[in-house]
């Protein structure tokens, strides 16, 4: 059976954007074949979903706080009983450090994306002129064909 797409269209037009929202079939499959011409191109990939991201740029760039569910177990003092605060590394700046020296790049790819504000897409349009070893794709929704254009355009 012959190959039905090579991907260089969008490894090329994410390569030259930096970022690129995509639109797919909602039965799925097409991430997956996408994500594996990325991987035999040299990129590494990162995938995560956009719901409950938070503060974006510090969640993928800088140490923040979390509040796990406090399941009961509440702070004991005169602050406020919300729970401890547990401070984790960033995400993408910790793939970056250790992505292995033959790699081309990470490529983040964000799932459920139409729930980011325009705000937290403009952020993730600069990331890849903030860090070029980054390029970003955000799922957009579905559609009845895979189609993608620059995430600029949405904003």
């Amino acid at each position: 059976m012959a190959l039905l797409t090579t991907g260089k269209p969008f490894i090329k037009d994410l390569e030259s954007n930096g970022a690129i929202a995509v639109r797919m079939p909602l039965e799925g499959g097409f991430e997956g074949r996408y994500e594996r011409r990325l991987k035999a191109t040299g990129y590494e990939t990162m995938n995560l979903t956009a719901r409950g991201l938070g503060d974006v740029s510090s969640y993928l760039t800088a140490i923040h706080g979390v509040r796990p569910p406090h399941l009961g177990k509440k702070t004991v003092g005169s602050g406020a009983a919300v729970g401890y605060t547990h401070f984790v590394p960033p995400m993408l700046t910790y793939r970056l450090d250790t992505m292995s020296a033959k790699a081309k790049g990470m490529v983040l790819w964000l799932i459920e994306g139409h729930i980011l504000s325009r705000q937290e897409l403009a952020y993730l349009v600069s990331l890849p002129t903030l860090e070029p070893r980054v390029k970003v794709v955000v799922e957009m929704g579905g559609d009845r064909a895979f189609s993608w254009k620059p995430l600029a355009n949405l904003i």
